[in-house]
């Protein structure tokens, strides 16, 4: 059971580059400061981070994930697009993706949690991640049954200290970013992010 995040960093992957089955945390409430609507890169000057803007309740209520809007009045798209293009156009496989990639920048979102599942499923089929069956969640349950290893946790991606082997990034000149975005792996690496997650231990 895992939180579907946005671009979500390298420990989220690896754990459902592993899986068989991958129930995806659909029914529960909104937190800020997570990695529901916030990612990390590597820039030239270190780390740098993608924030999504959101519609939050006008009365203050709590909001189902599912239900939170994304903020379109504000260019974050084209700005996160443009933060990309300027932080691995010089990395080993951005070309190859980008293609793919540029319509989740263009095309306006409407639900979070659509859209992090539009990014989940399109890494799957860059990355030929295929082997697991999908589920979503219809109830938020505090303490899952025991058959359900719980990795809801990683949503809290400030607090995890996932060090994952360290692998040739883009700015060579600076210190190995640890967990950083799936993307950041996936432009550096190429095809062989698949098999690098699978060889990750520690989670």
């Amino acid at each position: 059971m895992i939180h579907p995040p946005y671009f979500g960093d390298i420990a989220h992957y690896t754990v459902m580059a592993k899986a068989d089955e991958i129930y995806f945390e659909s029914a529960d409430n909104f937190q800020k400061q997570t990695a529901r609507n916030r990612t990390y890169i590597m820039g030239a000057n270190g780390l740098l981070m993608f924030n999504i803007p959101l519609k939050h309740s006008r009365n203050g209520t709590r909001q189902l994930t599912r239900d939170i809007r994304i903020e379109n009045s504000f260019p974050w798209q084209d700005l996160h697009w443009k933060s990309l293009c300027s932080a691995y156009r010089s990395s080993p496989y951005f070309e190859f993706f980008e293609d793919d990639l540029q319509p989740l920048f263009v095309e306006k979102q409407a639900f979070l949690l659509d859209f992090n599942m539009k990014t989940i499923l399109l890494m799957f089929e860059l990355m030929k991640i295929d082997g697991a069956e999908t589920f979503h969640t219809d109830e938020y349950r505090m303490n899952p049954d025991e058959s359900y290893k719980d990795y809801r946790y990683l949503i809290q991606s400030k607090k995890i200290k996932f060090k994952n082997e360290p692998y040739q990034q883009v700015f060579d000149k600076l210190d190995f970013l640890p967990n950083l975005c799936i993307l950041d792996l996936l432009f550096n690496l190429g095809p062989q992010a698949k098999p690098y997650l699978l060889r990750q231990k520690g989670i």
